[in-house]
């Protein structure tokens, strides 16, 4: 899969290792969260535009380079709001829209629930956050709205995928590149990532 780009940072497997610990308590489990988040989306702005500037230092005059391209942040909710936290860090002058989808626990649908889009794409590229990627149904939701509004550039940034989603969503949108820590096997009989880590809101919030 040419557009699905798996990270091997040390940092970023020793993260995950952690995060996946079912002893991991909610606070640590988000703050796993932040920090694999911004690893992540260093990986995925790699190429953002930029264009040459000079700036003054206390010594001279050095040469620089200034973003071209504004970046929107686009996390599904819940899980995705504590990837938000970690994109920003990377991106602070980044526009942020929440997309609400939910999984219709019969059917393991996606359900839309909330999505506050500007009239019209203010941004250059949109990066959309969910940590997980299971049966793929809300990420590939999520593009749907953000191409039917006038998107030009969608990324996804996930934690984990399964292959049935990740599958069904490079094949739905092949144009889009997704950015993962780990791909796992399969998927149990209610729509969760196995081995994976459970589920990420519940365990994010501690309402599990």
């Amino acid at each position: 899969m040419a557009q699905v780009f798996l990270s091997t940072h040390p940092l970023v497997q020793h993260k995950l290792a952690l995060l996946r610990d079912e002893r991991t308590d909610p606070k640590k489990f988000r703050e796993l969260v932040r920090e694999i988040s911004i690893l992540l989306v260093y990986e995925a702005t790699a190429d953002l535009q930029t264009e040459p500037i000079l700036v003054q230092t206390p010594l001279g005059r050095a040469e620089g380079r200034r973003l071209l391209e504004k970046v929107g942040l686009v996390p599904i909710l819940r899980a995705g709001l504590v990837m938000v936290e970690g994109a920003w860090q990377m991106l602070p002058g980044a526009e942020v829209w929440h997309i609400g989808l939910s999984r219709d626990e019969r059917t393991l649908q996606p359900v839309e629930y909330y999505s506050r889009l500007p009239v019209s794409p203010t941004v250059d590229v949109c990066l959309v956050l969910d940590p997980m990627l299971a049966t793929g149904g809300s990420a590939v939701a999520a593009v749907d709205i953000l191409k039917r509004w006038g998107a030009r550039r969608i990324k996804f940034v996930g934690i984990i995928a399964a292959w049935p989603g990740l599958n069904r969503f490079t094949q739905t949108h092949p144009d889009v590149p997704v950015y993962l820590a780990a791909v796992d096997d399969h998927l149990n009989e209610a729509g969760y990532i196995v081995p994976g880590l459970g589920d990420a809101g519940d365990r994010m919030f501690g309402t599990g």
